[in-house]
């Protein structure tokens, strides 16, 4: 009886809830008013995304039956045969919008840099907790960690899926601190991100962040050589920024990042998305326009919104509310993912946890912040919300996997 209370089905309820929102969502970007203008292949999009929420149904009740221990004696397997995988979609993979990325296994293409992220996640969680002592302030450790999250990121550079590789070295920095990297080393790791965002809003702004993480790396650290390691990176990381943005870049890849910040630069180009998702959103208003009524939607102003900018779906048609809901839930979820790993005891389970949860968080903060302008527009889809079987699947097995760790957590020893 007791484990049975401990099971988490509150996260089955928030889990339940967001497909739900993203199916409606995706039948109303696909099969509404809209779907005249769409070509039939866009069209099976909603009855896809059913098939594969059916079948990661099964998929997370079937893994709550696996031992928790398979997890970390198995990760290795996992992520060898995972990279095996990527090698072999470099050369021999489906090419889709201009990324070598997805494998044909049968009647289904699967995106093997999505299901990498799990065997990834395992690998470093493992590796990190194979020992007691174990910490990510050994230079060596350290190293070792970057390595297995920077090889999939490369092979996917190797396919030309930047967007998906972004998320691994997104979750890195969170990976070590949690492992025990210092504050001031796991702040000088997040500041070429920060400063090179404000660089190019304002190089003003670029430098500024930059001194203000120095003195942050100053007061966290107190050590010289780190606080001159981080003036050096922000320097470099402006001129960088600054160098690319007007001597390395095409003239469409420079306007694409620019126009974020400002759109009207190129209201019928590069801005032309970012404006679509804007209006969408605010043209919502409190109550929404309605299921199939938003105007954006329906008329296909708004590009992928079945995918990247499926929260401007959700905006324009449930309005505040409908989108207020949305981010709710995902509160819910980022809470109770991270009071599971608080409350387990093995380190393992606690890594593979918050790493979940992170990775969730940085799919969050892009997708929605390239949805209002408040970042570039990357391509991340949203979890459990966009449209994406082999997202959704592997987003799934991850959450399936923080259940049943946190179900068996009484008999999970923290070391054999």
């Amino acid at each position: 009886m007791s484990e049975k209370r401990e099971f988490s089905w509150s996260v089955i309820f928030i889990w339940i809830g967001l497909f739900t929102i993203g199916l409606t969502a995706i039948y109303s970007a696909t099969q509404g008013p809209v779907s005249q203008f769409l070509p039939t292949y866009i069209l099976d999009n909603f009855t896809r995304q059913a098939t594969w929420i059916a079948l990661s149904i099964a998929v997370l009740f079937g893994i709550q039956f696996i031992s928790p221990r398979t997890f970390q004696e198995g990760a290795y397997i996992f992520y060898g045969v995972g990279l095996v995988l990527m090698v072999i979609t470099i050369f021999f993979g489906v090419e889709v919008s201009g990324s070598r990325s997805w494998l044909r296994i049968g009647p289904i293409n699967v995106q093997v840099g999505e299901v990498m992220k799990a065997a990834t996640i395992l690998a470093a969680a493992s590796y990190l907790t194979s020992r007691r002592n174990v910490s990510a302030e050994n230079l060596k450790t350290a190293l070792v960690t970057v390595a297995i999250f920077l090889v999939p990121f490369i092979l996917l550079l190797a396919q030309n899926e930047a967007g998906v590789g972004i998320v691994y070295l997104g979750i890195l920095p969170v990976v070590l601190f949690w492992s025990g990297l210092p504050y001031g080393i796991s702040v000088l790791m997040i500041s070429p991100a920060l400063v090179g965002y404000f660089t190019v809003l304002d190089v003003r702004l670029g430098i500024i962040m930059a001194l203000i993480l120095t003195v942050v790396i100053f007061f966290l650290q107190r050590r010289t050589w780190l606080t001159v390691t981080s003036l050096v990176f922000g320097a470099l990381v402006i001129i960088g920024t600054e160098v690319a943005l007007h001597q390395i870049l095409q003239p469409h890849q420079r306007a694409r990042i620019e126009t974020f910040a400002n759109p009207s630069l190129d209201p019928l180009g590069a801005g032309w998305n970012v404006i679509q998702a804007k209006t969408a959103i605010g043209s919502g208003g409190l109550y929404g326009k309605g299921f199939m009524e938003g105007t954006q939607t329906q008329l296909r102003f708004l590009p992928e919104q079945w995918t990247d900018f499926i929260f401007c779906v959700v905006g324009e048609e449930f309005g505040f509310i409908g989108a207020g809901l949305l981010l709710i839930l995902y509160a819910a979820l980022f809470m109770r993912l991270l009071y599971m790993a608080a409350s387990h005891k093995h380190p393992f389970a606690q890594l593979v946890i918050i790493s979940v949860t992170f990775l969730y968080f940085v799919h969050f903060v892009i997708n929605i912040g390239s949805a209002t302008a408040l970042l570039p527009i990357i391509g991340i889809p949203l979890p459990f919300i966009s449209y994406g079987g082999s997202a959704f699947l592997t987003n799934t097995i991850l959450l399936a996997i923080c259940l049943n760790l946190d179900f068996n957590k009484r008999s999970f020893s923290i070391y054999r």
